[in-house]
């Protein structure tokens, strides 16, 4: 059976380039690395490690071993740290995902409702909300606040349950002091020679929507740059260097950006909890109720 510390040597192994200097990283004697990586290499029938006068690097499969170590042991390395909370502060923890807008606003509040219920710590990851979704999947997250449309939605799953919290028209965020701010409304066809700031991820909600958008007005948007950091994008908007799709709820206000709806309507971008439908702490679930109070469930 594998054992977490043969893994940990492995990583040192790799980080380090030699079983001495591994050794002393770990605490340990040179003959219990190499006793470690003995055990490793007949686990598997293979060699991980080669060793020479230069010291020891990983084969090619040993490589390929060492990547999943590290996660194997990062999961081991979290489920200590909520163990060890409970036992000691006598907490649940609860680990939630959200994107950066809406997730910003509306998350704060219901965690602060949450605490002054009951003994609970939550931990907050930001993602988007394919990242949300997987690490749901993976029991890396407990729920989690993502987006997608309304009129096409990517995460309806039997093994998820979603409630809907908001749905709000997407718009296009221009600079406030350029030509497009002018206009009460925007004709996407008027917008065929505009650059745009697109999501790291070609699938993500707000991409399928403005290729969808843009094909149907007969181009192709050209992107400028890819990026999941919502200050940049409001950056690049407010130099006028491109336009990027957005909801008026998730405009900072601190850059100067305006947003404007389109002739051709974009669709509605729809904000919602997400939970494994098996069974979850009852943390989850009064979140949950917390967050489907603080927010209408139709458009303003």
């Amino acid at each position: 059976m594998l054992q977490p510390q043969q893994l940990r040597v492995l990583v040192a192994v790799r980080d380090h380039g030699s079983l001495t200097r591994a050794a002393q990283t770990l605490g340990y004697g040179v003959p219990t690395i190499a006793h470690h990586l003995a055990s490793l290499e007949r686990h598997f029938k293979v060699q991980l490690v080669e060793r020479d006068r230069r010291g020891a690097r990983l084969t090619a499969l040993g490589a390929v071993l060492v990547g999943e170590a590290e996660e194997i042991l990062a999961r081991l390395d979290q489920a200590e740290r909520l163990v060890t909370t409970q036992r000691d502060l006598g907490l649940t923890t609860i680990r939630v995902g959200t994107f950066a807008s809406i997730g910003s606003q509306l998350l704060p509040r219901g965690i602060r409702q949450l605490r002054s219920l009951m003994r609970v710590q939550v931990e907050v990851v930001e993602a988007e909300p394919t990242d949300v979704v997987e690490q749901l999947q993976a029991g890396e997250l407990h729920a989690g606040l993502i987006y997608d449309s309304a009129e096409e939605p990517a995460f309806a799953t039997p093994d998820l349950t979603l409630t809907v919290l908001l749905e709000e028209p997407y718009r296009v965020l221009v600079a406030d002091n350029g030509h497009y701010a002018g206009q009460a409304e925007l004709d996407l066809a008027d917008l065929a020679d505009a650059d745009w700031i697109g999501s790291r991820d070609e699938d993500e909600t707000s991409d399928r929507v403005l290729r969808r958008a843009c094909r149907h007005a007969g181009f192709d948007p050209h992107i400028l740059m890819r990026t999941d950091d919502l200050n940049m994008t409001h950056g690049l908007v407010a130099e006028g260097l491109g336009c990027a799709l957005a909801t008026q709820a998730a405009v900072d206000t601190r850059f100067a950006v305006v947003t404007r709806p389109t002739v051709q309507g974009l669709g509605l971008r729809r904000t919602s909890f997400v939970r494994k439908s098996s069974a979850v702490p009852q943390a989850v679930d009064e979140l949950h109720r917390i967050l489907v109070s603080l927010l209408p469930r139709t458009p303003n």
